[in-house]
């Protein structure tokens, strides 16, 4: 169980650029008793999520922002090897993410955390190209392709992707997962642009991945589709709310 006060010192410390501050605290939260995957969704997830937010309203600048990331993703690079490792689960997963520094902090702390249930994981980051994305699930046929992080602007191409990934059939017993970014602020997005899972984060997104399909929340779907353009108005004004 975490001391009242750590996730207010981790912030804090964060907030200040102070690393070995940081490290301390992780370090006393695990010798405490914490195993590391809590420490990844009980203290740095969360964190990672109030700088996000801190960012969003202007109460810190692009700096706090920036350094504070970075710490995070160091501290994550070390907690890494200390993840519990269950036996192989026979299942595969591919992550792609904004290709922004907390983009990529999220999708990697989702990779380690599926990784550590026994999943086969790619993460292919921020920067891979719509074409090679989808010649890469051609050929490593996952089970799930877990978008992360997307912001309000990047939303209308994301249901492109998707669009384009049914209609060249590229592995047809894929499943796409949404998860963080404008997806967190705007309630039932996922459906609208026709992922088949959404999770709120890591801990939520391995649950749902290995859970029976009878036992999650089926997403809501059109029987006849509007017509693209329609579509692309109203993520767009679905996103431009959220993002407000």
């Amino acid at each position: 169980m975490l001391k009242p006060n750590t996730l207010e010192r981790y912030l804090d410390a964060l907030l200040k650029g102070d690393r070995n501050l940081c490290r301390r605290v992780i370090e006393e939260t695990l010798q405490s008793g914490v195993p590391a995957n809590q420490v990844y969704m009980d203290v740095i997830w969360p964190i990672m999520v109030e700088i996000d937010n801190l960012y969003r309203r202007d109460v810190i600048n692009s700096a706090q922002e920036s350094f504070a990331t970075r710490i995070n993703r160091t501290l994550v690079d070390q907690l890494q090897n200390k993840l519990p490792r269950r036996e192989a689960q026979q299942k595969k997963l591919v992550i792609c993410c904004e290709s922004t520094e907390q983009g990529e902090l999220g999708g990697q702390m989702i990779a380690d955390l599926f990784e550590s249930n026994g999943w086969e994981v790619r993460f292919l980051g921020g920067c891979v190209k719509d074409d090679d994305v989808i010649s890469f699930i051609q050929g490593y046929r996952p089970d799930i392709l877990l978008m992360y992080g997307v912001d309000a602007k990047r939303a209308p191409h994301t249901r492109k992707l998707i669009d384009h990934i049914r209609e060249v059939n590229a592995w047809p017993n894929m499943r796409i997962m949404l998860s963080g970014g404008i997806f967190d602020r705007a309630e039932g997005l996922w459906e609208e642009i026709g992922a088949d899972l959404y999770a709120s984060n890591p801990a939520e997104a391995v649950q749902i991945a290995g859970a029976d399909e009878s036992e999650i929340k089926q997403p809501e779907r059109i029987i006849n589709r509007r017509k693209h353009s329609t579509n692309d108005t109203k993520t767009a004004q679905k996103t431009a709310k959220a993002s407000a």
